[in-house]
């Protein structure tokens, strides 16, 4: 596991979940990445950079989607996503632990961002993480899907496939 920077202190009070490559770790093999992503309430943003400023972090830029490139001291970027998402409030109520205890995105909520970015990235670790979870999770991921984006739900029944296939849940056909 690589050393990725500990925001839990930095970022107490503040709801925040780790996401993106990082955040797979938790649902399947932990495959390599150069930094860390975090999604954040975007009105929450100049609180957060304020204490990232105040922990030695420097701005580095602005990112293509809502949020900004920061590096920390030890130079690991870090991007901050600032979203909006009518889930947020749900999703960061309730965050997952990793591997290391730091809090991610649980997987329902994993999946409608990387389903959202559209990614070949994005494509692969969802058919890792869907192919990898249980009955369970794939059940509440089916529901969370089928609330707020219900016109996904058959490209989310193919991803699972693809990845109990890929997973070798599933005889290949």
């Amino acid at each position: 596991m690589y050393p990725w920077p500990d925001l839990r202190p930095i970022l107490k009070g503040i709801p925040w979940a780790i996401v993106g490559g990082v955040a797979t770790r938790a649902y399947m093999p932990e495959r390599a990445t150069n930094d860390l992503d975090i999604l954040i309430h975007r009105q929450d943003s100049d609180k957060v950079w304020e204490r990232l400023e105040a922990a030695g972090y420097r701005r580095v830029s602005t990112l293509s989607i809502p949020g900004f490139l920061a590096r920390s001291p030890e130079g690991v970027e870090l991007d901050v996503i600032l979203g909006d998402y009518p889930w947020m409030d749900e999703a960061l109520a309730h965050p997952r632990k990793d591997p290391a205890g730091y809090p991610v995105l649980d997987l329902p909520f994993l999946v409608l961002m990387k389903m959202a970015a559209s990614r070949g990235q994005d494509f692969g670790d969802l058919t890792r993480m869907l192919g990898l979870a249980s009955k369970e999770e794939l059940e509440r991921v089916r529901e969370v899907v089928s609330r707020y984006v219900p016109d996904e739900i058959d490209d989310l029944e193919s991803l699972i496939y693809l990845g109990q296939v890929e997973m070798g849940k599933r005889a290949k056909t």
